[in-house]
């Protein structure tokens, strides 16, 4: 029987949709009130398949429901794949009163969910996320998109779901890397907004690691809840958005230098907060004790402290002069003013950012 453990909404006005976290929800708990017509297409890939796919049927009773498995990896988030998904609509003859439902993390979220946005020039979508990155971040907020050579999520679009379902159960099977980088998002709400949660999580952070559930459920509310406000204020990223994005920059440049899924989204961001919390400091911002603070909490999520090996400061500039964030071709950068308080600047000196990236390069 599945435990509803807490729910709430993204306020979007008529576009509100609820978040529902608990446990043992594959399966059992029905999602038909958020589909409108009487076709569901899941989008999954061949290694959260075999777990859940029969598990996420249930969850559509009485309803038509055929399935896209894709390869599985952020090397696949490209347009070849995303037409994979096209391919199965359309042989299905789906229309477009159909809803896609997202089975997966945060690469299957994002394809999904752009595939909804074109097929048919927009039809419902619903997120089922099975990874703690996707679970706190990436399945809440209508970003979706795919990558590009020069550049990562540089192609997408903004298309909110019908309604987030998280069952902290498919964590279980996660591999520890992958829990690593989800921690990564997680840590960067209490250092963006919630300088309270960074207090908690310092207290709760092995039993987190160990995915401990009570742990987890009250991490993952407190993160979805954090990034529902934001998003509710600032849905398209005209401004407050942005600080969403702490350590994106720097961590985006590392996953396309490495080559994409070399390095987990995660992993790079976590990397990358510790270089936005070191220029932070420069900029004479927070305290080196303020990033210390950080940079423990990362190390105990057990994630990367520095940038891969051969990455040069020259690597860093190039990749992040084509950041979405950038405005007039000048780099802007989230960074805090305090624990718990993000802003977006352009302004940071060229000698800080410099002396950063030879802080991390090895």
């Amino acid at each position: 029987m599945h435990k509803v453990l807490r729910e709430l909404d993204v306020d979007l006005g008529e576009r509100s949709y609820p978040i529902i976290i608990g446990q043992g929800l594959l399966g059992s708990f029905d999602l038909t009130p958020w589909v409108a017509g009487n076709q569901v297409m899941i989008v999954t890939n061949e290694t959260v398949a075999p777990l859940y796919l029969e598990k996420a049927r249930a969850c559509f009773p009485g309803k038509t429901v055929d399935v896209v498995t894709l390869p599985d990896g952020e090397k696949y988030k490209d347009w070849q794949t995303l037409n994979l998904i096209f391919d199965g609509l359309l042989e299905n003859r789906h229309t477009r009163k159909t809803t896609i439902a997202a089975l997966g993390g945060g690469v299957v979220g994002d394809m999904a969910g752009f595939a909804a946005a074109c097929y048919q020039r927009g039809v419902p979508f619903i997120q089922i996320p099975t990874t703690l990155l996707s679970q706190v971040d990436s399945s809440v907020g209508g970003k979706t998109g795919i990558n590009h050579p020069l550049g990562k999520n540089m192609v997408g679009a903004f298309h909110q779901p019908q309604a987030v379902l998280i069952d902290t159960d498919s964590l279980a099977t996660l591999p520890p890397r992958e829990v690593s980088a989800g921690l990564a998002e997680v840590i960067k709400y209490g250092l963006i907004r919630e300088e309270p949660f960074l207090g908690w999580l310092e207290q709760h952070i092995d039993e987190l690691v160990r995915l401990e559930p009570a742990a987890l459920g009250e991490a993952i509310y407190r993160s979805c809840l954090c990034k529902a406000e934001v998003v509710a204020l600032d849905e398209k990223e005209g401004g407050l958005r942005a600080i969403l994005n702490l350590g994106h920059t720097f961590g985006h440049a590392i996953e396309t230098y490495a080559g994409y899924g070399n390095w987990l989204h995660g992993e790079a961001v976590g990397t990358g907060m510790l270089m936005a919390a070191d220029l932070s400091v420069r900029e004479g911002n927070i305290t080196p004790a303020d990033r210390d603070r950080a940079a423990e909490l990362i190390r105990r999520a057990r994630l990367p402290e520095l940038a891969p090996e051969g990455m040069t400061e020259d690597d860093f500039m190039s990749l992040m002069a084509v950041d979405k964030k950038n405005v007039d071709g000048k780099l802007r950068l989230v960074l805090m003013k305090a624990l718990g308080y993000a802003y977006v600047t352009d302004e940071a000196a060229p000698g800080n950012i410099q002396a950063t990236l030879n802080a991390f390069i090895r």
